[in-house]
């Protein structure tokens, strides 16, 4: 009794620290109109710098932006110097509910009061490192704590980024994330929902919806294995099965995403239709040409890979995991080159919030350019939660997230990790 007390005596004085360490902001946007003037301005959907750049905000919206705007009387302009504006980040593969450490103890060990204390400390740490939106993708065995988290954040009670929601993911019984290993009399509840059966999974996303989901994350691969140099990995859930899952979330206009790393799963994944395939290590010619033609977004999470690769608690487990990420490097350059959408996800969580701008230096070291990464972030991640038009671009009408960073992003992707000014819906968060 006296831990708990002390758990529920402690969430009053955490609310209260987190809105100090948003900088003392208001949660509403300022009345008066705000002037961001800055060396540079990254107009994402073209490509160019614009020089200087500013931009003019008026409650939680931009109102203008080019090289000079409007100054209105009484407004703050706020000099950021040698800097470079562009949109709020978007990180489309989040765990707020995780930390570094044993994963599988951590969800096991530490009550939902607690790990929902967790993520709220780790929305606040995201939005402070530039990522003014983001999809949690499970909760990892907290249920629909997430909705509370996300609504709180609606609600201007503590900081954090725009959030889209799943609850707990979907898995088979013994699947991915079973609890396995376990002694079977303990009864370990699994880190997901147990769906077994087209109807069951309707079933489960019908009670994740009433509870708050905005999205469906699905396990449809796992455990992963290396076998003569090529990953091996099961599918759990057949093509007409993940079909249903579409269709139900259709139905309320909602969408499916799924974990999945290799084949045949990514394929059965396509030809369902999800809106994303997450980790995506291995994909067949005819996955990646149904991904380009339904414009399915692959979310690669190269920083997990590498910290699980230099986290590892063997020599042999390290091994292992490099092999997996140099096999995931050589398929990311064909699924580039083969056109595949992609969108920009970490999978932060097992390794700490508000250091996952570690993934544009990856996906640049991996291939792309740094303005393809740029616009694969901003505008595809716009799209795949659902914010088209809304964030992802500097644009009169859209919302008011903007950061700024020293340096030019486009010349030194790295200059992302260096984030200097955090706006969201108007509000400044970080100078």
């Amino acid at each position: 009794m006296t831990s708990r007390r002390l758990v529920l005596s402690f969430v009053p004085v955490l609310l209260l620290i987190l809105v100090a360490n948003a900088g003392g902001q208001s949660q509403a946007a300022p009345a008066r109109p705000i002037v961001l003037h800055a060396a540079r301005l990254l107009d994402i959907k073209t490509g160019r710098i614009i020089m200087p750049g500013e931009i003019l905000v008026q409650g939680e919206r931009i109102v203008e932006v080019g090289s000079a705007v409007k100054r209105p009387a009484g407004a703050e302009v706020l000099d950021l110097g040698d800097r470079t504006l562009l949109p709020g980040l978007i990180d489309a593969h989040i765990h707020l509910f995780l930390h570094p450490g044993a994963e599988d103890l951590q969800t096991v060990q530490e009550s939902v009061p607690q790990r929902t204390i967790t993520a709220t400390l780790a929305a606040r740490d995201d939005l402070m490192a530039g990522f003014t939106a983001e999809r949690d993708m499970g909760t990892e065995g907290a249920g629909s704590a997430d909705t509370a988290v996300r609504n709180a954040i609606n609600e201007g009670r503590i900081p954090g980024p725009r959030l889209r929601i799943s609850g707990n993911a979907i898995n088979i019984l013994g699947g991915h994330e079973d609890a396995i290993g376990y002694n079977p009399e303990q009864r370990v509840l699994p880190n997901a929902n147990y769906a077994n059966s087209a109807d069951e999974l309707v079933a489960v996303m019908r009670q994740q919806f009433k509870e708050g989901a905005d999205f469906i994350k699905i396990y449809e691969t796992g455990a992963d294995s290396i076998r003569d140099g090529k990953l091996t990995t099961p599918y759990q859930y057949t093509e007409p099965q993940l079909e249903a899952a579409v269709k139900e979330a259709a139905r309320v206009g909602r969408r499916v995403a799924v974990h999945a790393t290799g084949e045949p799963g990514t394929l059965f994944a396509a030809q369902a239709g999800v809106v994303s395939v997450d980790h995506a290590d291995q994909l067949s010619d005819e996955t990646m040409r149904l991904m380009k033609e339904k414009q399915i977004f692959a979310v690669p999470t190269f920083t997990i890979f590498e910290y699980f690769a230099e986290h590892a608690g063997t020599p042999q487990q390290s091994a292992h995991e490099q092999q997996i990420l140099d096999l995931k490097a050589q398929e990311f350059k064909k699924q580039v080159a083969a056109g595949v959408p992609m969108a920009v996800g970490s999978d932060v969580g097992p390794f700490p919030h508000g250091t996952q701008a570690r993934e544009f230096v990856l996906m640049v070291k991996y291939g792309m350019s740094p303005l393809a990464v740029l616009q694969a972030d901003l505008l595809n991640g716009a799209k795949l939660l659902g914010w088209d038009g809304q964030i992802g671009a500097l644009e009169a009408g859209y919302l008011a997230d903007v950061i700024a960073v020293p340096g030019d992003p486009l010349q030194d992707i790295g200059v992302l990790q260096s984030v200097s000014l955090v706006m969201k819906g108007g509000v400044v968060y970080k100078k």
